[in-house]
């Protein structure tokens, strides 16, 4: 079996900035591409920003310019820093990781339990 366990999440002030991280553990050969996630009340989840694992990037408009996502391979962790905080960036942000198990060759898709962000003053 394969977790995800993110943390880093919290409350912060419009402008500020947090640092989320999310560290996979279990059985895994490799990790394709991790992304973060996130979904407001009564809205669609979607997609933050993706990391393949040659480093190539994704991010939704909303967040270019203010938020970066980052890995370490030999840690099979990745990062998202958020800069320049709003508002609307109040969500549950989930982390998600494309994963090769020792025990076999299909890729599995997991998921995180979630970490609450809230910006407010």
């Amino acid at each position: 079996q394969v977790q995800l366990v993110e943390s880093g999440g919290g409350w912060v002030q419009p402008g500020g900035s947090l640092r989320l991280s999310c560290a996979a553990s279990g059985w895994i050969f490799s990790i394709n591409a991790m992304g973060w996630y996130r979904q407001a009340p009564g809205k669609q989840r979607e997609l933050v920003a993706a990391i393949t694992s040659c480093g190539s990037t994704n991010y939704a408009d909303s967040v270019k310019g203010r938020f970066t996502i980052s890995r370490d391979n030999g840690k099979n962790t990745v990062y998202l820093q958020m800069n320049s905080l709003k508002p609307e960036d109040t969500a549950v942000y989930y982390c998600n990781a494309d994963v090769i198990t020792i025990a076999s060759t299909r890729v599995v898709d997991y998921w995180g339990q979630g970490t609450q962000v809230t910006v407010s003053s």
